[in-house]
């Protein structure tokens, strides 16, 4: 049985994001960072709604395709959204979970419809005022060239893609009945300078 490492992207960035982690670990292990569907190189088309459980799917696809029956699954904010779904639909593969700065409960109403109203605007508009104004991926200390790489690669995805993986986000479940079922080794992973996930929410 061959083990690796699979890591999934964050909200609205693609797989690319993971390239320190790839290079620096793919000689110990085999890594796999796949793109969601419409995202990235490898993504394909965008779909009308990126539900978690289709994310699941994109990263089961990619694990087969590379050889590997199991991987310690490494999520990162949506990315631990589709971690959570991947632990539901695919549990005899997982064989770890990192959650970073991500949560388990689902959107509010309010949250929901914020999520909806970025999709409207990302396919009436496009994606150039996410680039100009992204949310706060990044820690108020960040510098500026890490700023530049993540508005380069939020530029670099289709609207489509961004919109229904909101869209997706939306529809999510609660995963918070699941945790207490998780019987594989797991980490969380959070930060005081997340504030789009706190850590009381982490």
């Amino acid at each position: 049985m061959t083990t690796g490492l699979l890591l999934l992207h964050a909200f609205p960035l693609d797989a690319s994001m993971w390239q320190p982690q790839v290079g620096a670990l793919s000689h110990v292990v085999p890594v796999v960072a796949p793109d969601f569907p419409g995202f990235g190189a490898g993504g394909g088309d965008p779909v009308e709604v990126l539900s978690m459980d289709l994310e699941a799917d994109a990263a089961a696809r990619a694990l087969s395709e590379a050889g590997i029956d199991q991987a310690l699954v490494c999520g990162l904010s949506m990315g631990g959204y589709a971690a959570l779904a991947f632990w539901r639909r695919y549990r005899s593969r997982v064989a770890g979970l990192v959650l970073a700065n991500t949560k388990s409960g689902g959107d509010d109403d309010a949250g929901k419809e914020r999520r909806r109203a970025l999709a409207a605007r990302l396919l009436a508009e496009g994606n150039g005022f996410l680039v100009e104004s992204p949310p706060p991926l990044l820690s108020a200390g960040a510098p500026e060239d890490l700023w530049a790489s993540v508005r380069a690669t939020i530029a670099a995805q289709p609207a489509a893609a961004i919109a229904s993986a909101s869209l997706g986000m939306a529809e999510r479940p609660d995963s918070t009945p699941d945790l207490a079922g998780i019987d594989v080794p797991a980490l969380v992973v959070t930060s005081t300078g997340d504030t789009l996930i706190p850590p009381e929410a982490t």
